[in-house]
């Protein structure tokens, strides 16, 4: 999708320009997993532990995504299609400027996971699933969704009223129930570090 009447500007530094200045390869982790199921937590550690590693990183977690870019947008299938297509727009900006971009999103559907990989390209994403149970999520409830959910304050809410998809390939898999935030981490900067990112 495209507006009209536009043509592609061409930018003389390019982004293996950029990547070279930064001593690193653009990336995407692709966080998915059920509210509550602790993705902008790992994000956000991981975030930090590549910092201290020196590497040039961004965080766009969905919460606050939606205060600005997406604020236009509701929960229904629709806009949370839109929502998705959005920042998956932004990263590949963001890889192209040569940043290493975590994306903490639900995005519940297969297919606009497929399209961000689409997008972005295969080679430069790398989808980690946050693979926490259900009932673990719903008993962690950090922001009391699945209660206002289940007394019908909330419509179209993942896991009770709308589906979740859950990756059948993920690059990463990460099962809370098994690991501690700690050793998440350390999982998934022990993957980007094989990757030699």
């Amino acid at each position: 999708m495209k507006s009209e009447n536009t043509v592609w500007h061409a930018q003389s530094v390019s982004r293996q320009m950029r990547e070279q200045q930064k001593s690193q390869r653009g990336k995407v982790l692709w966080y998915t997993g059920l509210s509550g199921s602790g993705k902008s937590t790992i994000a956000n550690a991981v975030d930090i532990k590549l910092h201290e590693l020196g590497k040039h990183t961004y965080l766009l977690d969905g919460d606050n995504v939606r205060h600005g870019l997406n604020g236009d947008l509701g929960f229904d299938d629709a806009a949370r299609i839109e929502n998705i297509r959005r920042v998956a727009e932004v990263a590949k900006l963001f890889v192209d400027a040569g940043l290493i971009v975590s994306t903490a999103f639900i995005s519940p559907f297969r297919s606009d996971r497929e399209y961000a990989r689409d997008l972005i390209g295969a080679a430069d994403f790398i989808e980690v699933f946050i693979d926490t149970p259900f009932e673990i999520c719903e008993q962690r409830d950090p922001k009391g969704l699945y209660q206002k959910a289940r007394s019908g304050e909330i419509s179209n809410f993942i896991g009770i009223s709308s589906p979740y998809e859950a990756p059948t390939t993920p690059d990463i898999h990460i099962q809370t129930n098994e690991l501690s935030v700690e050793q998440a981490t350390a999982e998934i900067v022990a993957q980007l570090r094989f990757e030699k990112i």
